[in-house]
């Protein structure tokens, strides 16, 4: 029987034959394996001819998409890309197989590549962790987003109301206990404030364990509705309400009580006050602006000292409070003036401001602050570094790969020779690269497990290698190592591709001069940046030799500090003590004071005579001393007199200024303010001399005013010893 394919029928012009329908047929083209699809398809139409004169059109169509369906089965459907992914999957495992032959083949050269990038990718590994912790700080607070603190100015001037508006720099966050009440009852915005002390030093005891504790701090009983810290024992509601209770961490917790729980238990304050534990938390994470050892409740503040809390001028307060979430800062911003009119009509110059929480760490510029400050211009320039290192080592991978190219030109030439096509070239090269830069991290991360320890000592910081464990982590660090691998194998394998075969089998390549050229450009490239590296260590060497050999006008060379924390009877037996420990034949001179250089102070409100006779109100820092303690120092009077204890009215008349607090007042010439009245917290008298300026605080910043004032009974905490050079472990045994 003649039969007719599709095709034909189509070319017949003259008579119309009915055909099976072309979806199928077009079905039927596209699975059916090309080597049998003819034969097929003769068949097929065959069946359907067959079936057209027996049954019909209708049948004939229906049995002929039986027919079609019924052939889809293997050994009848072609391959697809089956085969062709197989065929990747073989050639990429090859590749791999070369790779790795390579990398044992040059032992000298891989392991040259494979260090230099490992310790590129650890030393980049350690900063990332640097800076994931600095820019982490405060973001573990739930209501991150939502939390301000107030700041505040102290200025004052002989014309009130003459001062422009105060810069950034001249606002604290130190400020009065009035405020947080004030602005929640002012702005229906605020949710919860919250407020806590500078931290006081308490002796604790409880059964046969006693303690000096440095860092407790008074709390309101909002601690934890502000804030995000997780209470272990205890009712969050409750734990700071009551007076003389207290919520300790888990460390301070454990120190007292060990394993027991310390709910409900009594511990004795300096001998004499009795707090019960009403609640344990985990310790502050170590990524917060400001941390503590335990909260005592507001209201054992408030029963002590009950007049503060309504002074809008004594200065010992942090506050902080929490917005609604629909809540505008800017449009609260704009009623601050109204808000100082109505609470401080004495505050002409004088205003407060509100900073958020994200930038308390990084950016804030405020004054007294309640914890150590990161710095923003470190990120940038340990993230600068880090990007260097890194270019250096991708370099250095680049110039070793394209000097060996030589080497591999055989190989790629007997590969091109065969049909190996040059993008089979370059991902042969590029996977290579990519594989020696996965050995890179594997290494590097043990490097940075093994350096971790060393690093946070040096830099007095918690990193933890398990913080790069989250998911986001792990796709960004196997993202960067394929990257790394790929960039820095990228011109390698470009340039071995370029190779013609024909030229290797004849004898006759040579290195291009251009590769020749680029290496030799990557390498100064690469030395540019080693050296501005090696400078910026020198300089960064010579600036820490700088502050450790700078004169910082006193003396602290073999000077034994006692930290007694106020204990009442060591003040009142002080005489006896002092006179004790200068028996011993190594002490030379000791001192009492309140502080210490490098300790905390407080600010004072001071007036004193300005050069045109009227009291002007500063507040420069305050040290309270003994008589003693200018000369244990060594510091330089550079006008008029130090305290005598042979000058009764020097206990309660008289006051030292710093230069810097001289020129706050308007003086030049330090021989003209002594003499100038003054008054001071309840003390009115007469400045009797000038001290030249000590750094006190941080080199970081300039010498700030300061007085000196004889320290009052009761407000000695250190005991400063200068003490011999020789056997000082003896000496302090």
């Amino acid at each position: 029987m003649l039969s007719l394919n599709s095709q034909q029928a189509t070319d017949m012009p003259h008579k119309k034959y009915p055909l099976p329908p072309r979806w199928v047929s077009k079905f039927f083209q596209w699975y059916c394996h090309p080597d049998y699809y003819e034969d097929i398809e003769g068949d097929l139409l065959e069946r359907f001819e067959s079936g057209l004169e027996e049954h019909g059109l209708k049948n004939a169509r229906w049995n002929y998409i039986k027919d079609v369906v019924r052939l889809f089965r293997p050994g009848i459907i072609r391959s697809l890309e089956i085969s062709s992914r197989i065929n990747h999957y073989s050639m990429f495992k090859n590749y791999l197989k070369v790779g790795y032959r390579n990398i044992l083949k040059h032992k000298g050269f891989s392991l040259i590549n494979v260090t230099g990038l490992a310790i590129g990718i650890a030393c980049c590994i350690i900063i990332m962790l640097y800076v994931q912790n600095e820019l982490s700080y405060d973001r573990y607070h739930k209501n991150y987003n939502q939390t301000y603190r107030v700041l505040q100015t102290f200025r004052s001037a002989a014309d009130p109301g003459s001062l422009p508006p105060p810069a950034p720099e001249e606002f604290q966050v130190w400020g009065c206990a009035p405020i947080g009440p004030a602005l929640q009852a002012d702005f229906p915005e605020i949710k919860s404030f919250f407020r806590f002390t500078s931290p006081v030093n308490l002796l604790f005891q409880y059964q046969n364990k006693k303690f000096q504790e440095d860092n407790m701090v008074f709390a309101d009983s909002t601690a934890f509705k502000v804030f995000s810290w997780r209470l272990i024992s205890g009712r969050e509601e409750t734990a700071l309400t009551k007076p003389n209770s207290i919520v300790l961490t888990q460390n301070v917790a454990a120190k007292y009580f060990g394993k027991n729980d310390p709910l409900g238990k009594t511990i004795t304050i300096d001998q004499t006050k009795s707090f019960v534990v009403t609640g344990v938390m985990e310790d502050v994470p170590h990524n917060s602006h400001f941390t503590f050892d335990g909260l005592i409740s507001m209201t054992t503040a408030h029963n002590w000292r009950t007049e503060i809390f309504d002074w809008w001028g004594y200065v010992d307060f942090y506050t902080y409070f929490l917005v609604d979430e629909q809540a505008n800062i800017a449009a609260l911003a704009q009623r601050i003036p109204d808000f100082v009119k109505r609470h401080l009509p004495g505050w002409q110059d004088n205003t407060i401001a509100f900073e958020p929480l994200s930038d308390a760490y990084l950016y804030s510029v405020a004054a007294r602050q309640p914890g150590a400050m990161g710095s923003l211009s470190n990120i940038y320039m340990f993230s600068s570094i880090a990007v260097f290192i890194l270019i250096i080592a991708c370099i250095n991978f680049m110039n070793l790969s394209t000097a060996r190219s030589m080497e591999r030109a055989k190989e790629i030439g007997i590969r091109k020779s065969i049909g190996a096509h040059r993008h089979s070239l370059v991902v042969q090269f590029l996977l290579e690269s990519i594989l020696l830069s996965t050995i890179s991290a594997i290494l590097a991360v043990a490097l940075v497990s093994i350096a971790l320890p060393w690093v946070q000592e040096l830099s007095a910081k918690t990193l933890d290698l398990s913080s790069l464990l989250s998911w986001k982590s792990v796709i960004a660090f196997m993202g960067g190592v394929f990257l790394i691998g790929l960039l820095a194998g990228s011109y390698p394998a470009w340039i071995l591709a370029q190779v013609r075969s024909a030229q290797v089998l004849k004898g006759t390549f040579k290195s291009s001069s251009k590769g020749a050229a680029l290496r030799k450009s990557l390498v100064i490239f690469q030395l540019s940046l080693s050296i501005a590296l090696i400078a910026g260590t020198a300089i960064v060497f010579s600036q820490l030799d700088f502050i450790r050999s700078r004169d910082l006008g006193f003396t602290k060379e073999q000077m034994l500090v006692i930290d007694f924390g106020w204990d009442s009877g060591v003040q009142e037996q002080l005489n006896i003590i002092k006179a004790e420990f200068l028996r011993h034949p190594d002490v030379h001179s000791i001192a009492a004071s309140r502080a210490v250089p490098g300790n905390f102070l407080p600010d004072a409100g001071t007036r004193i005579e300005s050069p045109e006779g009227a009291m002007i109100m500063q507040s420069p820092g305050i040290y309270e001393i003994e008589p003693d303690f200018v000369p244990t120092y060594d510091m330089q009077m550079i006008a008029g007199r130090s305290f005598s204890a042979n000058i009764p009215k020097d206990s309660t008349e008289t006051l030292l200024l710093n230069e810097a607090a001289m020129r706050l007042y308007g003086y030049t010439d330090p021989s003209e303010i002594v003499g100038k009245k003054f008054s001071q917290w309840g003390r009115n008298g007469i400045v009797v001399g000038v001290v030249k300026d000590f750094n006190y605080k941080s080199l970081h910043t300039k010498v700030e005013p300061l007085a000196l004032r004889f320290a009052p009974v009761g407000a000695l905490r250190h005991l400063s010893l200068q003490v011999s050079p020789e056997n000082i472990t003896k000496t302090i045994a």
